[in-house]
C-alpha cells in the first residue's frame, strides 16, 4: 500500500523516477546497508507518523530494516538524501 501511495505522490509533483527496483525480487539486507547507503548524507526513516534521522556512517539495520530482515519499502534516493518506509509530509517535502 505505501508504495501505490508513494508513486501517486511522485506522479502527483511531476517528478519522474529513473530507476525502479521490485523489492519482491531484489532484496537488500543488513549486509547490503553499507554499499547502498553509501555518499548518503542524509537518511529519514519512517514508520507511520514517526521520522526517525541517521547519521550518515551510522546505520541502524533495526530501524532501516522491517519485519522480514529487509530494507523498508519504500525506499527512495533524492541527491544524497534517502527516504526509507512512508511518510506522506516527509515525501511530499523530499520529492518537490
Amino acid at each position: 500500500m505505501s508504495c501505490t501511495r508513494s508513486a501517486a505522490l511522485i506522479a502527483s509533483t511531476g517528478s519522474t523516477v529513473r530507476e525502479t527496483v521490485d523489492a519482491k525480487k531484489q532484496r537488500y539486507g543488513a549486509k547490503d546497508l553499507a554499499t547502498l547507503f553509501k555518499g548518503a548524507k542524509r537518511i529519514l526513516v519512517c514508520k507511520g507518523t514517526k521520522v526517525t534521522e541517521l547519521e550518515a556512517g551510522k546505520l541502524d539495520p533495526a530501524i532501516l530494516l522491517g519485519p522480514t530482515g529487509n530494507l523498508r519499502a519504500p525506499t527512495a534516493r533524492i541527491g544524497t538524501t534517502w527516504l526509507v518506509g512512508f511518510g506522506e509530509a516527509t515525501w511530499r517535502e523530499g520529492v518537490r
